[in-house]
């Protein structure tokens, strides 16, 4: 068993496939640039004694990847430019399934689960929030510098199709696919 603390960078791509629903009418928005952000987070783990190279995990983190300021396309015409929103995105996987080798001092794994996206979008208009369900991956490298203390890094992979109701309190509903790369580095104790 071990827990993990970790912190890194979000390296989103652009929030796409939007589509806002509104007055009965669905129009295609374009893709919305988000910014890099600091990530930061725990991780609670277990690999099983019968089967060394089998694990769980769950963990949960936090980032803040914010919309960019701009142009406003609705069904590819330009609307003018539209400001920046605050975007904060929880994620918790719950159960990641793991795999590793045990090379001496060092263990590279990876990892697959589902997870939980808490998500919302703010500005001064308002603020929205949702809770989707989407797909979170890592592969990894432990160094075990005791047998008690491990360095890590890793990359991690998220991707989830978020739904937003009533919009900046503006009647609208919106839709998009998240997509977001992290890397992070983090140190663990084992018991």
């Amino acid at each position: 068993m071990y827990i993990a603390g970790m912190v890194g960078a979000t390296l989103p791509k652009n929030l796409s496939g939007n589509e806002e629903t509104g007055g009965g009418t669905t129009v295609q928005t374009g893709d919305l640039s988000l910014e890099e952000s600091v990530m930061y987070g725990a991780k609670l783990g277990y690999y099983f004694e019968s089967i060394k190279w089998l694990g769980v995990e769950t963990e949960v983190y936090n980032s803040n990847p914010s919309v960019k300021q701009h142009d406003r396309v609705v069904n590819g015409i330009n609307l003018g430019t539209a400001p920046g929103s605050d975007f904060r995105v929880l994620t918790w996987a719950p159960i990641n399934v793991l795999v590793r080798l045990q090379l001496g001092r060092f263990q590279p794994y990876g990892g697959v689960g589902v997870g939980v996206f808490f998500t919302n979008l703010s500005r001064s208009a308002g603020s929205s929030s949702a809770t989707d369900v989407g797909l979170n991956t890592q592969l990894g490298l432990r160094f075990m510098v005791s047998d008690h203390v491990g360095l890590f890094g890793e990359w991690k992979y998220n991707y989830v199709k978020i739904n937003h109701n009533d919009v900046y309190a503006g009647g609208t509903d919106l839709t998009a696919n998240y997509n977001a790369n992290h890397i992070a580095f983090g140190l663990s104790y084992h018991f």
